[in-house]
């Protein structure tokens, strides 16, 4: 069997040539709360089969104190992305039902880290799910690689990652449209990069390059 080519991580600069990632817009996050909304996000959930999947906690800076996320957890399909907040009770139920389906494909980066912390916090088992940063590695790369990264090399896009979104309170009960934006972006960004390798499975998924610096 023929290995793929090694591939280099594309440089800051060759990332920041590319075109914007083309995000959801706010009016298609949903911060689920009422009984409607559960509802309409699990229906949306169940038709796409395959979706989008990460989760974000509240950053620890105090050496010894532990880590109690995730405080929300977030699904998307093409159209649309859904957060939901641990604390909330109405959202147990829900996100039990959806973290351990099998039929509800999850996919998503790092999910090996999520597994525990989903049973600590929720009682929940991961259910039928696909890593797609061991996806992004086949491709050539020695080491596993980010979404950003991944996103540059399948989508050819840039995905803006604010650390100040990343280190922000995911615990805080109104969550500020920089939060949902940076949130829907991990989920959404997922799932395309996982349907562009998809519909690459074929063989030609190594023909991907990685984008070249333009002047």
């Amino acid at each position: 069997m023929n290995r793929p080519p090694r591939l280099e991580r594309p440089t800051p600069e060759q990332i920041a040539a590319l075109p914007p990632y083309p995000a959801l817009p706010l009016s298609h996050i949903h911060v689920l709360r009422s009984a409607e909304q559960f509802e309409f996000a699990e229906r949306e959930l169940r038709r796409a089969v395959h979706v989008g999947f990460d989760t974000e906690s509240k950053p620890v800076f105090v050496a010894g104190v532990p880590h109690t996320g995730p405080d929300i957890v977030q699904f998307a399909t093409r159209e649309h992305a859904f957060i939901a907040q641990t604390a909330l009770p109405e959202a147990q139920g829900f996100l039990r039902a959806m973290i351990e389906s099998n039929e509800i494909v999850k996919v998503g980066f790092g999910l090996a880290s999520d597994r525990p912390q989903l049973y600590r916090k929720l009682g929940a088992q991961l259910g039928q799910s696909i890593d797609v940063s061991h996806m992004v590695k086949r491709l050539g790369f020695k080491d596993a690689v980010g979404l950003k990264t991944a996103v540059a090399v399948v989508l050819q896009q840039r995905l803006q990652k604010s650390k100040k979104a990343t280190t922000s309170n995911w615990a805080n009960p109104t969550l500020s449209p920089q939060q949902l934006q940076y949130a829907a972006n991990d989920a959404h960004a997922s799932l395309l990069v996982y349907l562009a390798l998809a519909r690459e499975s074929d063989g030609h998924a190594q023909k991907i390059q990685v984008p070249h610096h333009q002047a």
